[in-house]
């Protein structure tokens, strides 16, 4: 499940639970809507409530990734627990998503660009 809620123009997902199998399909949803409906995409993703994911929650991450920069938008990240920083770290990706340690501080950071 993913919660969706928007602070001005950056849209904030929270993921709930292990983002494997149809929770990917849920995830990639709800981004692609945000990317699609966005001139400038600003997506923030809190990882606080997720325990694992996939290699296709990673694929979907790449996707909106490249999504979003393609509108010249951002992704950040918080919150990112051992289990999921280490297969972004494993998976070479780590450089590609912006990191904060508060709600706060990513809105601030995506606003300011």
């Amino acid at each position: 499940m993913v919660t969706l809620r928007k602070k001005g123009n950056i849209a904030i997902l929270q993921p709930t639970g292990n983002i494997i199998g149809t929770a990917v399909r849920d995830m990639r949803t709800v981004m692609t809507k945000q990317i699609d409906t966005a001139n400038k995409p600003l997506i923030l993703i809190d990882f606080q409530r997720v325990q694992k994911m996939d290699s296709g929650g990673l694929g979907t991450l790449m996707s909106a990734y490249k999504l979003a920069r393609s509108k010249n938008g951002r992704i950040a990240i918080i919150h990112v627990g051992k289990n999921i920083k280490n297969l972004i770290v494993r998976s070479r990706l780590i450089n590609m998503f912006e990191h904060f340690n508060t709600e706060a501080a990513a809105i601030y950071g995506l606003k300011r660009k």
